[in-house]
């Protein structure tokens, strides 16, 4: 091959012996490709000298591990007006067309990931073959960022799948794997990953016949079916969020139904909807929200060499419950080696059970699903201790317990294993009180359902030795978590939160307000569930637990809560709680003719945003940011508010407090603001 004559930074232009150009990213300074300002500009001029030099075919590729994620995010923080994004965006899109309209035939050969303007550069092209790996997969994921495709995907994808296919993809923001991204028509081929540039060449010198849409799906695109079709979605994304809250979604869905995904003003239409998006605050919020993760993802890249350890490989769990065996299983999902260790065989066996079901659910390969479950092993006699590079306590919340329990364990440790709890409310301090090497205990504390909560809390104390801590760290990360560190404190950062909110509901509801009303007073707000409906998820057993940390010795759990726990009771793992709960959902009754006090809402969100304010002042977490991932990941905070401080903030330190005042007035002195508000302002 010979290099052109014209080679920016990131893009490297090649013609083979063949006359076919070979045109392949390799963005200058990043890891992953992605679609920065600078990169688009670059493609246009590379794009201009093929243009004049028209080769037999043009075959696009990256140099990287992975095709192209997708837009270079950190610009949208740069983007102030709705005219800057347009600008940006139409310029985008006019890269994407120039390439769409060479007078050669164009290959996209992707390698592993192809996402967001990734996907929409490689539908650009004529053809597209897909390595067929495990790391391989294609998605719009911009609605996560309050936002659609911009660059012609909202027009393209319709064109090449038909719009239910393409509509799915934008409206949920999943990921396809190879065989569903041909079986939807994204991909004309998929390769081994050794053969993609073999496959693209077959492709670029044997094009077959352009896919077609089918006659169904030309049907649908009609203007006469669109608005049906569209009320349908708009039916199906309204069961899932709210205009006011996500307003992407409602978006799209009036675009295909105007413009049908064809036509120059559909992609004007798109440029300009991307740009109303893109400056609203749920998309403002949205992508604080992922740079937030990213912050709590680089907490966790020291790995174990670095920290003075030989990396994980074998995680022994002591405690079989629904905590520890989904502990153990997601451990083994993750590739490790995994003794799980209880009282007695019968305790054991159905968190292994509940294992074989997770692993049947995330693997549709016999073969993976058979090797994770041989990485998990019952060891009712704790042999695994010895071997263990991680021994995780999640035995029942009892100080003596626990202690008791380290005492046997500590003296079999390897010197190098990492001794964690997941207590979820025990301070370190006492429970490391009585260890020969107190500085060697952290706190790994998990959420339930551990396969779908992402965070991690990461324990500590001012005396944790530091690297032990950083191993902690970074074994959360191993097992695709995002650990957050956190002081030693009753209730840590996530609990302690919830708590005030929590409580407040059940006094609402003792006070006789429907717990209909309670639940949809907080989802209107934009929790994901009403605190009732979290309550009985969680576990009222659980709930009566934590709540006692935070109790005065003289104040009583609520009636509600006793009565229901004597009676066994606990919500969904016993099929009742404050609901009755069928199919692993809650039967919710009607509210009856009382109207919802006017505020009700303050009074159940308010107290969470208080305490919030209250843990940043004593610096359970290291700052505001921190304070806010940790109550988006692992409390379910409205992400579109960007976390409660950032609410706080964007409604008015002065208007909280004086919603605060006029609530404790109301209702008690539990509504008094907390001193740290000061700093705030």
């Amino acid at each position: 091959m010979t290099d052109t004559a014209h080679r920016p930074a990131h893009w490297r232009l090649q013609t083979d012996t063949e006359g076919l150009a070979w045109l392949s990213l390799d963005k200058v300074g990043a890891s992953t490709n992605s679609l920065s300002r600078d990169v688009m500009e670059q493609l246009g001029e590379q794009l201009a000298h093929i243009e004049a030099n028209l080769p037999k075919a043009l075959i696009l590729t990256s140099a990287k591990q992975g095709f192209i994620a997708g837009a270079d995010i950190k610009e949208f923080l740069d983007i102030d007006t709705p005219e800057q994004a347009y600008a940006l965006i139409r310029a985008g899109q006019r890269v994407l067309d120039r390439l769409a309209a060479l007078k050669c035939v164009t290959v996209a050969a992707i390698n592993g990931h192809a996402l967001g303007g990734g996907l929409e550069m490689a539908l650009a092209c004529r053809y597209r073959v897909l390595a067929d790996e495990v790391s391989a997969t294609l998605g719009f994921p911009e609605v996560q960022l309050g936002v659609h495709p911009g660059f012609g995907g909202t027009v393209r994808a319709v064109q090449l799948t038909g719009p239910i296919a393409a509509l799915d993809l934008m409206l949920t923001g999943r990921m396809v794997r190879p065989k569903q991204a041909l079986q939807l028509g994204l991909v004309d081929r998929l390769s081994p990953p050794r053969e993609l540039a073999a496959q693209a060449r077959v492709l670029a010198t044997h094009p077959p016949p352009r896919r077609r849409v089918s006659l169904k799906n030309r049907l649908l695109n009609s203007a006469a079916l669109r608005p049906i079709v569209a009320g349908q979605l708009r039916s199906r994304v309204a069961r899932q969020v709210r205009p006011a809250h996500y307003p992407a979604p409602y978006a799209l869905v009036d675009l295909w139904q105007r413009h049908g995904g064809r036509g120059e003003r559909a992609y004007e239409a798109e440029a300009h909807s991307m740009a109303r998006l893109l400056c609203s605050p749920t998309s403002r919020n949205l992508v604080r929200v992922f740079f937030l993760q990213d912050r709590l993802k680089s907490l966790g890249r020291t790995d174990a060499n670095q920290a003075g350890k030989e990396p994980v490989q074998h995680v022994h769990v002591i405690g079989a419950g629904v905590m520890g065996g989904d502990i153990a299983s997601w451990c083994a999902l993750r590739g490790l080696t995994v003794t799980l260790q209880d009282r007695a065989v019968e305790y054991v066996k159905p968190a292994l059970e509940r294992a074989q079901r997770l692993f049947e659910k995330r693997y549709q390969d016999e073969a993976r699903r058979a090797a994770a479950s041989a990485r998990l092993r019952m060891d009712v006699e704790g042999q695994g201790v010895a071997h263990a590079d991680v021994v995780i306590e999640a035995i029942f919340e009892n100080l003596e317990a626990k202690q008791s329990l380290y005492a046997e364990v500590e003296p079999r440790l390897k010197s190098s294993a990492l001794l964690a709890t997941n207590t979820s409310s025990i301070v370190l301090e006492r429970l490391a009180d009585k260890l020969a090497a107190p500085r060697r205990l952290i706190g790994l504390h998990f959420f339930n359902p551990v396969a779908h909560m992402p965070l991690v809390e990461v324990i500590h104390t001012r005396d944790t030795d530091a690297g032990v801590l950083r191993a902690g760290l970074a074994f959360a990360r191993r097992l695709d978590k995002l650990p957050l560190p956190c002081r030693s404190s009753p209730g840590f950062l996530v609990n302690r939160v919830l708590m005030p909110y929590l409580g407040e509901a059940l006094r609402a509801a003792e006070e006789g307000i429907a717990l209909i009303h309670i639940d949809r007073a907080a989802e209107a707000f934009g929790m994901p569930m009403g605190p009732i409906e979290l309550a009985d998820m969680v576990g009222l057993d659980v709930i009566a637990g934590v709540s006692q940390v935070f109790l005065a010795p003289d104040i009583q759990l609520p009636t509600l809560l006793t009565t229901r726990q004597a009676l066994g009771k606990l919500g969904k793992k016993t099929g009742e709680g404050f609901y009755v709960w069928r199919d692993g959902k809650p039967v919710k009754p009607s509210a009856g003719a009382a109207a919802a006090p006017e505020d009700l809402q303050d009074r159940l969100l308010l107290p969470l945003i208080n305490e919030a304010v209250a843990v940043l002042r004593e610096q359970v977490v290291e700052d505001e940011d921190l304070v806010d991932a940790g109550v988006i990941f692992g409390a379910g905070f409205a992400p579109f508010l960007g976390g409660p401080l950032r609410y706080a903030r964007q409604r008015g330190v002065t208007e909280i407090l004086a919603c605060l005042e006029k609530l404790r007035e109301s209702h008690g002195e539990r509504f008094a603001a907390d001193a740290g508000w000061s700093a705030l302002r």
